[in-house]
């Protein structure tokens, strides 16, 4: 059986050209990093939110514990819901830059604060 080395996964780089989806590559870096810090705050908070309810169930919790738990059903499903949740949060600036096109008429709300600062 081999040991896995897990910096060395993570340094992997696919076969092939990467795929870029902005003009600038620049973007793309910092937008991946940005995905990984947020999947790492993902993950620290469902260990949180284990972490939390082990205390309140034992009053006492081990590192053991904490691998070996297992979310009950509507705890998974509340966890779910907070990630898509947290997710949109993250990505809002491009679910609405996606919606701008469908209603291009529409003023954004760049425009909008532009106008009322002109206002003052």
């Amino acid at each position: 059986m081999s040991t896995l080395d897990p910096l060395k996964l993570a340094g992997a780089k696919p076969k092939g050209k990467r795929p870029f989806f902005f003009k600038d590559q620049d973007v793309e870096r910092v937008l991946a990093v940005t995905m990984a810090i947020a999947q790492e705050v993902g993950v620290m908070r469902e260990r949180l939110d284990t972490v939390e309810r082990l205390l309140e169930e034992k009053g006492t919790v081990t590192r053991a514990d904490i691998e070996a738990y297992t979310p009950a059903k509507p705890v998974a499903e509340e966890r779910g819901a907070w990630t898509q949740e947290y997710l949109a949060r993250i990505l809002r600036v491009y679910q609405q830059e996606i919606e701008g096109l469908d209603k291009p008429n529409e003023a954004s709300s760049e425009e909008i604060g532009h106008e009322l600062a002109q206002k003052d």
